[in-house]
């Protein structure tokens, strides 16, 4: 069945650079929404850009992101390799348009820091694709948590293991990516645990392997498996697990479970899914269930990025939590001064 036709409309102009699946996603979800004209894209994908003229036919191919910034965009949406995130995103900002990036933001801190840094100095809404806050059940749970319910927080389990890993070669490039599972899964509950709990994290533990093999820090190649303590600064403590290629017996096992003076809670994947996930409150032997399936969750981070664009927001100092984010990950690999 031929997909149909979303025509422009809205008034806020979008380029996209990226539309592979990811990219397409949320081009899909931000269409639907009737507040934007995705203006231009680029993609080197003759494949790809036969998708989206499917979606958007007067949308225009750019050659490169220069040339997509001709388009008096007010917002440019980034799915491309880990390595270009920081400089094609610190590029869009300066020729004064609002940047919704796929994570990782950036590979380390420091460049993460020089994003958000152009954000602010160019008044730029910044939002990064960290789709997991956006889910009905880590909502329930933070909501939860900010009122006291589960009392004094002091140890969160932190869960993502992937049975596939990767289909791109540029994901096993260091260069590229930045890292390895940790920066490609474990970056989404190192980002939940801070959005949960707030607070800087401090000391870090961690043991990462490639193939069975523990390696070095900083290490040489990407890592396929993760053990990691993470020590926050109002005493509580975080253990991550997460890995690409998993014996799993699913597709995925994604996880928070969260331990408090006066109660837990928990938010997983369902049977094995990357996308369906229900939470619980726990007391003792108890459990009760506060949300799960059907949930559509996907687009929700860019809508939200695209509704704040339309009614004129400029940059958002909230963004500031990811340069935390991202020094738990620098510490996590072993990396200074980066």
């Amino acid at each position: 069945m031929t997909a149909p036709t979303i025509a422009p409309a809205g008034t806020v102009r979008l380029g996209f650079v990226g539309v592979g699946w990811i990219g397409l996603h949320r081009l899909r979800a931000l269409a639907e929404t009737g507040l934007t004209e995705i203006a231009a894209v680029c993609d080197p994908s003759d494949e790809a850009m036969a998708r989206i003229h499917a979606l958007v036919p007067n949308a225009e191919r750019a050659g490169d992101l220069d040339s997509l910034l001709e388009h008096a965009l007010d917002g440019v949406v980034i799915a491309t390799p880990n390595a270009l995130h920081a400089q094609q995103a610190i590029a869009a900002l300066e020729r004064g348009a609002a940047v919704f990036c796929q994570k990782p933001l950036a590979r380390t801190e420091a460049e993460t820091r020089r994003v958000i840094a152009a954000a602010r100095a160019n008044d730029r809404l910044l939002g990064v694709d960290l789709s997991y806050r956006h889910t009905a059940g880590m909502r329930a749970i933070r909501d939860l948590v900010r009122a006291g319910a589960l009392g004094r927080i002091h140890a969160v389990e932190l869960v993502f293991h992937n049975a596939y890993g990767p289909d791109k070669p540029w994901f096993l490039d260091l260069s590229s990516s930045g890292g390895g599972c940790v920066l490609d899964l474990g970056i989404h509950l190192v980002d939940l645990l801070v959005w949960l709990l707030g607070g800087r994290i401090g000391g870090v533990r961690s043991r990462l392997y490639a193939a069975g093999e523990l390696l070095a820090l900083p290490p040489e190649r990407t890592e396929d498996d993760a053990v990691v303590q993470l020590e926050l600064s109002d005493g509580a403590t975080a253990t991550l697990r997460c890995s690409w290629y998993a014996h799993a017996g699913h597709d995925a096992v994604i996880g928070v479970t969260i331990h408090g003076s006066e109660g837990g809670a928990a938010w997983r994947n369902v049977n094995g899914s990357f996308y369906d996930f229900e939470a619980v409150r726990l007391r003792t032997t108890t459990s009760e269930r506060l949300c799960g399936p059907p949930d559509e969750w996907g687009g929700r981070a860019a809508v939200s990025w695209l509704h704040s664009l339309a009614a004129g927001a400029g940059y958002d100092p909230a963004i500031e939590s990811l340069a935390d984010v991202a020094a738990a990950l620098d510490a996590i690999y072993g990396r200074t001064g980066s």
